[in-house]
């Protein structure tokens, strides 16, 4: 088993929950007349259809940045799909105590179902618990809580793959060249998420020995330390090959600060998928070539999944009853060659 993986012990892309892919049934490839069949052949899976109705109560940081106005929308969206999915939404904070007392409200309310994306996974626990606790099954998304009592599902992204493809996506761009140099402009260092796409990045380029990472600075996910960040790298390294920034927000200044230095001699890859980092890659006529997925698809489906456990039903495609209790979304890397599958799902 490899470490991708091995990490949540599920990996599914963000299409494998979605609508699409709840399919009914599970079926073997060859023919049976046995009448011995599994009992999970003829378990409810959700799917289009219209079912038990459920209202769904969802609660997440304030939208602050694209990629959480991207996962606030597409909640929204997924849930307006369905006419049996009532959708209880609360105003985003990053303010611990405000979330946890939005999501006490939705408690109250008694929603059939709750999907959270915490400010802060551990300062929320014991809210999660609260619910759970309370008969109101838990949908945690992406920000783990710290135990899994506090949630039914977990379903989110991967930090360390991310860094892995981005790894060996430029490694296999570089692979031919002899003493290849490659930079990383990171994000948040206090992050946790920040120090696994960053191991990530780091365990992929180990595999190419020709391969140095000779410089590494930490932006703020936003467009100002992009730039700022970029330039001070760009000042201090006069020569590389690939840069691999870790947010496609942060991204935009980094892409400013390379332009006034008139630099084009190296590829660089991107973080999350942003729309203008798919636009740009499309046009082929820059230094950005690719950008490595963190999919606020997974929105849409917790939503999806959140349905499923209202109605009591399972996933199309697998033969348990249950929905899985952790849910890890692949991180695909988008470069020329797929981008148009993927502009749809860009988000501004």
């Amino acid at each position: 088993m490899t470490e991708i993986t091995s990490r949540r012990g599920l990996l599914f892309g963000a299409a494998a929950v979605s609508a699409g892919a709840l399919l009914t049934g599970c079926t073997s490839n060859e023919p049976s007349d046995s009448k011995d069949e599994p009992a999970a052949n003829d378990q409810p899976a959700a799917d289009d259809k219209p079912g038990k109705q459920v209202t769904i109560g969802f609660a997440g940081p304030q939208a602050d940045h694209g990629w959480l106005n991207a996962i606030n929308d597409n909640a929204k969206k997924r849930a307006e799909k369905y006419s049996d999915v009532t959708l209880e939404i609360t105003e985003g904070s990053n303010d611990t105590a405000q979330q946890i007392g939005q999501i006490e409200t939705l408690i109250n309310k008694k929603v059939d179902v709750l999907v959270v994306l915490p400010a802060d996974g551990k300062a929320l626990t014991q809210v999660g618990l609260k619910a759970m606790r309370a008969g109101i099954p838990v949908v945690n998304l992406d920000r783990i809580f710290n135990t899994p009592q506090a949630y039914r599902c977990w379903i989110g992204g991967d930090n360390y793959g991310m860094g892995l493809n981005a790894g060996h996506y430029i490694g296999e761009k570089l692979k031919g060249k002899s003493d290849a140099r490659v930079i990383e402009l990171a994000g948040l260092d206090n992050l946790e998420l920040t120090k696994q796409r960053t191991k990530g990045f780091d365990d992929a380029l180990k595999n190419y020995p020709n391969i140095r990472k000779v410089a590494r600075q930490a932006a703020e996910f936003t467009v100002e330390s992009g730039q700022a960040k970029m330039a001070q790298l760009l000042q201090a390294q006069s020569k590389f090959d690939a840069l691999w920034n870790h947010d496609d927000d942060q991204g935009v200044g980094a892409l400013r600060a390379i332009e006034q230095a008139g630099r084009d001699d190296f590829l660089m890859v991107g973080g999350a998928g942003a729309l203008s980092a798919f636009q740009a890659i499309k046009q082929d006529d820059g230094v950005l070539k690719a950008s490595v997925l963190y999919p606020p698809t997974m929105a849409a489906s917790a939503i999806d999944l959140a349905r499923a456990l209202g109605q009591g039903k399972g996933i199309g495609g697998m033969a348990e009853f249950e929905i899985p209790a952790s849910i890890t979304l692949y991180s695909a890397v988008v470069d020329k060659t797929n981008v148009d599958q993927y502009m749809p799902t860009g988000f501004r």
